[in-house]
Parts: C-alpha cells; sequence; structure tokens
C-alpha cells in the first residue's frame, strides 16, 4: 500500500512539473520568444505518452457531472504542432505509400499485449491518443492525437474520433459517424460521448456537443451548437446556451426530424430545417434493436 501511494505521489509530481514546463514553453511561443527546441521535443513527447497511458486527458468530467477541457494539455499539443518539421514517415511497397507529417505526430506503435483489434485495411491511431483494452477498429478509421477510447469500444468503418474527443466504454461508432475535432482555443471542451453510446451511421457530433450515456443516435443525427433538439418526451427544447454545450440527456433516442420555416420567402416555398427530436428514452426494446454480437470481438 505504501509503495502504491508513493508511485501515485511519484507520478503526480511527474505531471506537474510536466504542466510546468508546457505551459512555461506555451506562453514564450505565444510572446514570440525563441524556445529550446530540445527541452520542448523532450515535453511533448513525454506528453503523447501519458496521454497513450490514459494519464491525462483532454478533457475531465467534475463531480457535478460537467466535462471541461484540460487547458494544459490541449496547450502542449497545439505546442507539438508549432514545433513539429515535416517529415517523411515511411514508405509501403518501395515508395508506393508515402507519408509526410509533423515529427511527432507518427502513428501509435501497438503491440499485442495493448489488447486492440485493429483490423487491417488502412486504419490509423495517432501518437498521442488513448485506446483502451477490447476496442476495435475496422478499416478504414483514424482515432486523432488527444483522444481517448474507453473499453470494448467499437469504431467502425470510415468512422473519425476527433482531435481530443473523449469517448466512453461499450459505446459503438457506426460506419461514418463523425466525432469532431475541438483544438483550438485550449479552453474549448472537446466532443464527449459517455459510456454506452449508439450512434448510427453518417451521425455528425460537433462542436463540444456532451453525449450522456445511453443515449442513442439514430442514423444520420447532426449536432452541433447551433442545432436544437426537440425532446417530444418532456416538451423541451434542449440548446447550447450561455457557453454550456449543447447535451443529448442520458438514454434520449434522438433521429432526424424537421421543423417548417414559418415565416418569409421560406414558408412560401414550404422549405424546412433539419432539426433531430427525441422520440422516446431507451427501454428494453432499444436494448434489443442495437444490441451487438458478443463473439464478433
Amino acid at each position: 500500500m505504501i509503495e502504491h501511494e508513493s508511485e501515485l505521489a511519484d507520478k503526480s509530481e511527474a505531471l506537474a512539473a510536466l504542466r510546468a514546463r508546457i505551459e512555461r514553453s506555451s506562453e514564450a511561443s505565444a510572446a514570440g520568444a525563441k524556445l529550446d527546441r530540445a527541452e520542448v521535443d523532450a515535453s511533448v513527447r513525454e506528453l503523447l505518452d501519458a496521454l497513450e497511458r490514459g494519464d491525462v486527458r483532454a478533457a475531465e468530467r467534475g463531480v457535478d457531472g460537467k466535462w471541461s477541457a484540460v487547458a494544459w494539455v490541449k496547450a502542449g499539443i497545439m505546442l507539438a504542432f508549432r514545433i513539429g518539421e515535416l517529415v517523411e514517415m515511411g514508405h509501403v511497397d518501395g515508395g508506393a505509400f508515402r507519408f509526410f507529417d509533423r515529427h511527432p505526430f507518427s502513428i501509435r506503435d501497438l503491440t499485442l499485449a495493448d489488447g486492440v483489434r485493429v483490423v487491417p485495411g488502412g486504419s490509423i491511431i495517432r501518437r498521442g491518443a488513448y485506446v483502451a483494452p477490447g476496442v476495435i477498429c475496422m478499416p478504414p478509421m483514424l482515432i486523432n492525437i488527444g483522444s481517448y477510447v474507453g473499453a470494448n469500444t467499437t469504431v467502425d468503418s470510415h468512422a473519425l474520433v476527433g482531435s481530443c474527443a473523449q469517448v466512453g466504454a461499450r459505446v459503438h461508432l457506426s460506419a461514418a459517424a463523425q466525432l469532431g475535432g475541438v483544438l483550438e482555443p485550449a479552453h474549448a471542451a472537446p466532443v464527449i460521448v459517455e459510456d454506452e453510446v449508439f450512434i448510427g451511421g453518417n451521425c455528425g457530433v460537433y462542436e463540444g456537443t456532451v453525449v450522456r450515456r445511453r443515449a442513442v443516435l439514430a442514423s444520420g443525427v447532426i449536432l452541433t451548437r447551433a442545432t436544437p433538439v426537440y425532446d417530444l418526451v418532456r416538451e423541451v427544447v434542449h440548446r447550447a446556451e450561455d457557453g454550456a454545450p449543447l447535451e443529448i440527456p442520458e438514454g434520449a433516442v434522438v433521429v432526424p426530424g424537421a421543423r417548417p420555416i414559418s415565416s418569409g420567402w421560406g414558408a412560401k416555398q414550404h422549405l424546412s430545417m433539419q432539426t433531430p427530436i427525441i422520440v422516446k428514452y431507451r427501454d428494453e426494446h432499444t436494448d434489443a434493436a442495437i444490441a451487438l454480437e458478443p463473439r464478433l470481438r
């Protein structure tokens, strides 16, 4: 027990020192000062390693349930872009496929011990992404820098987990679904998808939207800060207001919908605007409809 507490204290002290170095370098960079490239490079590598271990995250959930960005972590990722030099990342088949990116952002080097299933076919997990054991990656898909993907989550074909997006455990991100990246500014909260959420094909979740646990997004639902979501069950409208993100309530079942334009030329043309609608809250029928075959894992 004493050794464990000592290890935690050492880890906390190391992270505090890393934070101080990154904040100092970020402030110097913003002021146009010359950076010690070797020191910054080492700090960036240390941050990316910590992100991959899950020791730090780009966003955290408070005791009140609210999510907020971890500004120094995001500042460190942006610092990596600033100091990064374009390099060749390697090639396949004698140069048929060649890749060029800023040097801190190579593809994450997974091993069998990580317990992540990456099916052949062109998927990429970038450096600085945490991917828990039991995650399934179907090709092609992208998990971007700073993101977090919880245990036993499935990221299906052509899906995107954008920069710093936070995805919980046992989530299903269906084919062609996108979780937008939110990197700048550093205090802006990224997209959050909590545990046991089901996101249908061709969905888009952007601009720091929070999807609470066990919610279901039917195929084609698009959520942004500007999107009002009409709740037929509770007879309320969910919006992003007063600096807070749009939040989809726990267990909500959201489908694509439309509402008519009520005035002006648009009304005369009988036009409508896209509007997601909460038609019910999750029950045993919903669970049966979205159940996944466990043997596929």
